[in-house]
C-alpha cells in the first residue's frame, strides 16, 4: 500500500519532494506543516512550505508553491483531485475519493496497531503518580492525579515506550508520628492534638486500629507503632479505591525502606553527595548546594537534631529509580509541590544525572461544582469529598473523563450535575453512545456481512469506484488524525487531547450516520464502504476511551 494513503504518509511525500527539488538542507529550516485548513473550501490539507522556503529557493512563494503542486500532482497521480495556490503562497490540496478509500482500508489493515507504536526513540519510563500521604482517604485531588498518571502511562505505552507505574508511600517522618498520636487520642477518648489529623474518618480508623492492636497484646500503644498500623489500614483502603477507579501499579515503593539497612539508601546517597563536594554544614545542619545547579537557595538534608528531611528521602528515591535502569522518570505531583521542581532537578544533577531525564509535572486543583456552587476541601480538617464518594455520585467513567478533560496544569471545575446527565450535553455519554450506536448498526448488518467486507480482495477496491459523500470524506480524515493526536498527547504529556479528539470523532460519525444510510445502502459496494467506516470508527473510539481508562459500552 502506498504511503500516500495516510495523513502521515502524505507529509512524508511532501518532504521528500522538497528534498528532491531544493536539497536536504531545505528541511533543516523546520516549521513545515501539512494540516487541515480552517475551512473545507481551502481543501483537505494545506501546507506553508513555499512560504518558509521561498528565500532558500530564491523565488517567490507562490511560484514555489506552484512547483511543489505540480510535483505532488505527478507523484500522487489519481489520488490528488487538484491543488490551489492561496494567499501569499499556501499550497492547498484537494484529494480524490481514491485517496480516501485507500486511506480507510489502510486504517483497517493496521487493526489494533493503528495510531500506536510511533515513538522514534522508545524509552523505559517510570511514571510515579498519586503517592498520596497515607494519612487519610483518597480525595478528588488524588483522583485527578490518579486518572492523569494512569492515562499518561497508557498513552506512552501505546506510543511505543516501556512503562512502569509506581506509587511512593511516605510512611516515615513526623506525619506518621502525628497520625499515631491522633489515633491514640481518639482511642483514649481525648481531643486530637491541634496539629493532628481530624475528620470523621479518624473515628473509624481509630476503631479499626484498636481492634487490630487487640489481636496483638504485645504491641506497644505509642505514636510511631500506632501510626504504622494506621498507615497499613489506610493503604489497604487506598488500594481498594484505586482498583475501583481502574488504576493499578506495578510497584509500591516505601520511604521507610530507604531508611533501612546499614548504611541506609539515604545515608549512601548523602555520602555520594558529600564525596563530590556538594554538601556543607551550617548551624548544625547538613545542606545541599542546590544553588550550584540553578536552585534559588540551598536546601537542608539533615536537620540540626539529626533527622533527615523529606528532601533527603526524595533524593534517595530518585537515585534508586535511576539505578533500576529507567531512561526517564516522570513524577506527577500535586499543585503544592511546584516549588520542589528546581531543587529536585538540582539534586539529580548533583548525583551525575541528566536533569532532562527527570520530568516533574504538577497537577492543578479540582473544584467540584454542584448546583452551580463549589465545594471546598481541607484534608486535615476532614472537609473533603473522597474518591469513593465521587465514584458513587457520577461513576468511574464520568469521573475519569471530566478529570482528564483539561490539561494537567489547568484547574478543573467538575460539574457533577452535567457528569450525571444522560444526554448529548454530557461529552462522555455522547462518545460512549456513538460507540454503542455503531455496535447496534454492525449487529444489524450481521457478522458474516462485516467479515466479507473486511476480507475484500484486494483491499481498498470495494466501493472505490463510487463517489463519496462529504460526511464520508470528513469521517475518513478525522480517523486519519488519530495517530497525530496520540503522538501529540505523548509528546506534550497531554492525555486531555484525546478527550477532545474522541468527542470530535463521535460528532463526525453522528454527521455521517445522519447523512449516509449504512444498512441496505445501494449499490452493495457503497454499503461495504460504509460498513468499513463504521468498523474503523468504532475501533478508534474504543481505543481512545481505553487510553483514557473509560469503558466502551456496546449497549446504552
Amino acid at each position: 500500500m502506498s504511503p500516500t494513503t495516510t495523513e502521515i504518509g502524505l507529509r512524508e511525500v511532501l518532504l521528500a519532494l522538497i528534498a528532491e527539488l531544493l536539497g536536504e538542507k531545505a528541511l533543516e529550516r523546520g516549521g513545515i506543516v501539512l494540516e487541515a485548513p480552517p475551512r473545507a473550501d481551502f481543501g483537505d490539507y494545506s501546507s506553508n512550505a513555499a512560504l518558509l522556503l521561498a528565500q532558500h529557493a530564491g523565488t517567490a512563494p507562490r511560484a514555489l508553491a506552484q512547483r511543489l503542486g505540480e510535483a505532488l500532482a505527478q507523484r500522487l497521480g489519481g489520488q490528488l483531485d487538484h491543488y490551489e495556490i492561496a494567499g501569499p503562497g499556501f499550497l492547498n490540496l484537494f484529494l480524490a475519493d481514491q485517496w480516501h478509500h485507500a486511506a480507510l482500508w489502510q486504517v483497517l489493515s493496521e487493526g489494533e496497531r493503528f495510531g500506536g507504536g510511533q515513538a522514534s526513540c522508545p524509552e523505559r519510563i517510570v511514571v510515579e503518580f498519586v503517592s498520596a500521604n497515607p494519612t487519610g482517604p483518597m480525595h478528588v485531588g488524588h483522583a485527578r492525579n490518579a486518572a492523569y498518571g494512569d492515562a499518561l502511562a497508557r498513552v506512552l505505552a501505546f506510543h511505543g515506550h516501556t512503562i512502569s507505574r509506581e506509587f511512593y508511600v511516605n510512611d516515615a517522618g513526623t506525619q506518621i508520628h502525628k497520625l499515631g498520636a491522633s489515633v491514640i487520642a481518639l482511642m483514649q477518648g481525648r481531643e486530637v492534638p491541634e496539629d493532628g489529623y481530624h475528620g470523621e474518618y479518624m473515628h473509624a480508623l481509630a476503631d479499626s486500629v484498636k481492634a487490630q492492636l487487640a489481636d496483638s497484646p504485645q504491641a506497644q500503644v505509642e505514636p510511631r507503632n500506632v501510626g504504622t498500623v494506621a498507615v497499613s489500614l489506610l493503604l489497604r483502603t487506598m488500594r481498594q479505591s484505586l482498583d475501583r477507579f481502574g488504576v493499578h501499579f506495578d510497584h509500591w515503593a516505601y520511604e521507610s525502606e530507604l531508611h533501612g539497612g546499614h548504611p541506609s539508601a539515604v545515608d549512601q546517597v548523602l555520602g555520594v553527595l558529600e564525596q563530590h563536594g556538594h554538601t556543607y554544614s551550617k548551624d548544625g545542619a547538613l545542606w545541599l548546594k542546590t544553588t550550584d545547579f540553578g536552585d534559588d537557595k540551598d536546601r537542608v538534608l539533615v536537620r540540626s537534631g539529626g533527622e533527615h528531611t523529606y528532601f533527603a528521602s526524595d533524593i534517595a528515591y530518585h537515585q534508586d529509580k535511576r539505578e533500576r535502569g529507567f531512561d526517564r522518570q516522570i513524577d506527577v505531583w500535586g499543585a503544592d509541590h511546584h516549588g520542589y521542581v528546581a531543587r529536585m532537578k538540582a539534586a539529580y544533577q548533583a548525583l551525575g544525572g541528566d536533569s532532562d531525564e527527570l520530568e516533574m509535572l504538577t497537577m492543578q486543583l479540582v473544584h467540584l461544582v454542584r448546583s452551580g456552587e463549589r465545594a471546598q476541601m481541607s484534608k486535615r480538617a476532614g472537609e473533603f469529598v473522597t474518591l469513593e464518594e465521587l465514584i458513587a455520585e457520577i461513576g468511574v467513567d464520568a469521573a475519569r473523563w471530566f478529570l482528564l478533560s483539561r490539561s494537567h496544569d489547568t484547574t478543573v471545575d467538575l460539574d457533577l450535575d452535567l457528569a450525571r446527565e444522560q444526554s448529548s450535553d454530557n461529552p462522555v455519554y455522547y462518545v460512549q453512545y456513538a460507540h454503542a450506536r455503531i455496535a447496534s448498526v454492525l449487529q444489524k448488518v450481521g457478522s458474516e456481512r462485516v467479515g466479507r467486507t473486511l476480507e475484500a480482495t484486494p483491499p481498498g477496491r470495494a466501493g472505490a469506484e463510487q463517489p463519496l459523500e462529504a460526511a464520508e470524506r470528513a469521517l475518513v480524515k478525522k480517523l486519519l488524525a488519530f495517530p497525530a493526536e496520540v503522538g501529540e498527547a505523548a509528546a506534550r504529556r497531554g492525555p486531555h487531547r484525546l478527550t477532545a479528539y474522541a468527542l470530535e470523532l463521535a460528532q463526525a460519525f453522528t454527521a455521517f450516520y445522519r447523512d449516509c444510510r449504512v444498512v441496505g445502502a445501494e449499490p452493495a459496494t457503497v454499503e461495504s464502504t460504509r460498513i468499513a467506516l463504521c468498523v474503523a470508527c468504532q475501533s478508534t473510539i474504543a481505543r481512545c476511551l481505553d487510553l483514557l481508562g473509560v469503558s466502551a459500552p456496546r449497549e446504552m
